[in-house]
């Protein structure tokens, strides 16, 4: 091992003690911080707020982003999307979450819904970040970090940067898809997707699944609410697990005959496979220009991505 690497940190007692304190003062900032938060719930009486979020929810704003065609808008910030994954120097990808959060700036969205979305994706980065730094393969020319007492788990400084590059890419994607689907009505950026070819028929289904899904959640707070009151208490043994399989049943049974009669309702007013939403609004110059101005922004990093290392060796 020594023969295939340049560079070897070796930590002593004291600054081994110093890296584990500083880990350890991270994880309880981080506990303390969602102790408050959970107590503070508490103390409101509060439930946890399990709704289903409202993509749209900010699309009578006024922006950049709102007066957007939404066919150039998302044809866009797809592509944009796919020049950011390309990247792979985490120089880069900081400027690529950067121009994101530029970009969320314009779109004045509220970043509590941001954060929300953040945490979703979090725990996997979190891992990424603890589990790459020792489990990337040894190179030729690598930095590794051996911490006194951990010497059998060296700490690869390629694997911690990797790592990095990855949530960059998977932040700065996360900034991005506020920009795309909340500054328009959900319909119309359903239709902007038509843009890059998608068929009809799973728009469609896209749609249909996101309005029913806040049926179905409406229906379940009803049988929550009912069980509630017949007092039942949710607990960890048999009998809870019965009436949570019967009630289970009882709303697939429910969606499945809502499901039914909501097509042949469909069917009686005409529908033919599509939804009308009205008159596409026309394509202006300024939707060409922000969407020219875009592109270059992610073409320019790219490049610069790729060029440096051959500028700058």
């Amino acid at each position: 091992m020594p023969n295939q690497i340049s560079k070897v940190i070796v930590l002593d007692t004291f600054e081994s003690f110093g890296l584990v304190l500083a880990t350890l003062t991270v994880v309880l900032v981080a506990v303390v911080f969602f102790s408050r938060r959970k107590r503070q719930r508490v103390s409101d009486n509060r439930e946890p707020d399990w709704s289903i979020p409202v993509l749209d929810e900010q699309s009578d704003g006024s922006s950049l982003f709102h007066s957007w065609h939404p066919t150039v808008k998302v044809s866009t910030l797809c592509l944009c999307c796919f020049l950011i994954v390309s990247l792979s120097t985490l120089t880069w990808c900081l400027a690529a979450v950067g121009v994101c959060t530029l970009a969320v700036l314009l779109a004045r969205t509220p970043w509590e819904r941001l954060l929300r979305r953040l945490t979703a994706i979090s725990g996997f980065l979190a891992m990424l970040i603890v589990l790459l730094p020792f489990t990337s393969a040894t190179r030729p020319g690598d930095t590794v970090l051996l911490v006194f007492g951990m010497e059998g788990w060296p700490l690869h400084q390629r694997g911690l940067v990797l790592a990095l590059t990855i949530v960059c890419k998977a932040v700065s994607v996360v900034l991005l898809m506020e920009p795309m689907l909340g500054t328009a009505p959900f319909f119309r950026t359903l239709r902007g997707f038509t843009g890059l070819g998608l068929p009809q028929k799973l728009l469609s289904m896209t749609a249909l699944c996101h309005r029913y899904l806040f049926v179905f959640q409406e229906e379940i707070l009803y049988m929550q609410r009912a069980m509630r009151v017949r007092g039942f208490t949710p607990r960890t043994n048999l009998g809870t697990m019965r009436i949570m399989g019967n009630c289970f049943g009882m709303l697939f049974i429910r969606s499945f005959e809502r499901t039914e009669r909501i097509y042949e309702a469909m069917l009686s007013r005409g529908y033919q496979g599509s939804f009308p939403i009205g008159p596409e609004p026309s394509k202006t110059v300024c939707d060409f220009i922000k969407a020219a101005a875009c592109a270059i922004i992610g073409l320019l990093l790219l490049v610069l991505d790729k060029m440096m290392p051959i500028l700058l060796p």
